[in-house]
């Protein structure tokens, strides 16, 4: 189904929108949104993506309903895997809680910007060489084989984009709230904050690598593709503070994520053959494969979604996974003085920490003793109550 150039205007100008009111009503006062606030906007955002869905499926048919909402949910767990880095790169930059949110939206527009030069870059490949759905598979299948890999996320946020971002933009040492540039010795410079956001965005554009070819797979629609991306990452500020202390938990998330990016590549290898032009395949001529359909495209990314996150919440090793890792963070927010300003804050981290420990004395010994690192967690834990009650004793 082609979509008229009224519909595509209109669609960008209430993305726009959205994004105009996620600036003005949230961003603009920092401040560490509660668990409640996130909750209401994630859900608002995962409601309007799916009223679109709606309106798509009523106007433009099953087929094309069914694409929007295999994309949409798949791009979203790609998503919710990125947000494992985002945590990562936000706390390497000891960025402070109340000023994440500007970090994220900011970060999301580029990407946003980036992921629709990707996909019409995209459609103009498909429509000219029936090919590039060889590489788009071969893409998806070494992704999910890096998924799959033990060390997969790591430990630091250090890929090209963020070497890059410090070895081209020289800032001052210290936050000045949400400023982008700051005072330092009578001169004008940048401060982290500009550096921590060319990070996230640039990180995000790495990410497309593997989201758009995997939306690619299951529609070619470029209306579709750009509006199940779009919808995808519109939300994921808030979803990144729903999910903060429940990432670690989903400890199969990996491996549900390869399974779907491995079946769509599968899937992109199979279209290629079925449209097949290479002459030293079949003789340039198509090949009679199996077509995967939109029905059960749907079907396997829902299915294995709902595998992975149910095998990862009933788990006594992810709850045990989660329980550390949530103290381990705790700690160092509470023993980092660049976290946050806010007294009443920083008490809310240390009641979290104390709460994450009662839960940790509760589980078997064996699940708890298996973590990483556990001893150099362990310190850290005893050196924030030491300081805690040295703030205590004042």
């Amino acid at each position: 189904m082609s979509v008229s150039p009224a519909v595509w205007a209109i669609t960008i100008v209430v993305i726009l929108g959205l994004l105009a009111f996620d600036y003005f009503f949230h961003i603009r006062k920092a401040h560490a949104p509660t668990l409640r606030e996130a909750a209401i906007w994630s859900s608002v955002y995962v409601g309007a993506a799916v009223l679109f869905g709606v309106v798509v499926l009523l106007l433009g048919g099953t087929e094309m309903g069914g694409q929007y909402f295999a994309g949409f949910i798949t791009e979203k767990a790609l998503s919710v895997d990125n947000l494992f880095v985002f945590l990562v790169i936000l706390a390497s930059f000891r960025v402070p809680r109340e000023d994440q949110q500007k970090v994220l939206l900011f970060g999301i527009v580029f990407a946003l910007i980036a992921r629709t030069l990707f996909i019409f870059l995209g459609v103009a490949l498909i429509n000219s060489f029936a090919w590039i759905f060889y590489v788009f598979g071969a893409i998806l299948l070494l992704t999910a084989g890096q998924l799959l890999k033990p060390d997969h996320g790591g430990d630091e946020a250090d890929n090209i984009m963020i070497r890059l971002a410090r070895k081209v933009l020289r800032t001052s040492q210290r936050y000045d709230g949400d400023k982008l540039f700051t005072i330092e010795n009578g001169k004008r410079v940048l401060t982290p904050m500009l550096l921590v956001i060319v990070a996230i965005g640039g990180t995000d554009v790495l990410f497309a690598l593997d989201s758009i070819p995997a939306i690619f797979g299951l529609t070619q629609n470029a209306y579709v593709v750009f509006t199940a991306t779009a919808f995808s990452l519109m939300g994921l500020r808030q979803l990144f503070f729903l999910l903060d202390g429940l990432l670690d938990r989903l400890i199969y998330l990996s491996f549900g994520l390869a399974a779907i990016l491995a079946f769509i590549g599968a899937k992109l290898v199979l279209h290629a053959l079925h449209e097949n032009t290479l002459p030293f395949i079949n003789g340039g001529q198509h090949v009679p494969v199996f077509e995967v359909t939109t029905g059960l495209s749907l079907a396997v990314i829902v299915g294995v979604l709902a595998v992975t996150i149910v095998a990862s919440l009933v788990s006594p090793a992810g709850k045990a996974q989660t329980a550390i890792n949530n103290a381990r963070r705790h700690a160092q927010s509470y023993l980092d003085l660049d976290y946050t300003a806010d007294p009443a804050e920083r008490e809310r981290v240390y009641q979290d920490l104390v709460d994450e420990e009662r839960e940790i004395l509760a589980m078997d010994k064996k699940y708890r003793d298996k973590a990483k690192d556990v001893e150099a967690i362990r310190e850290k834990v005893r050196e924030a109550h030491a300081r805690h009650a040295e703030y205590l004793a004042r």
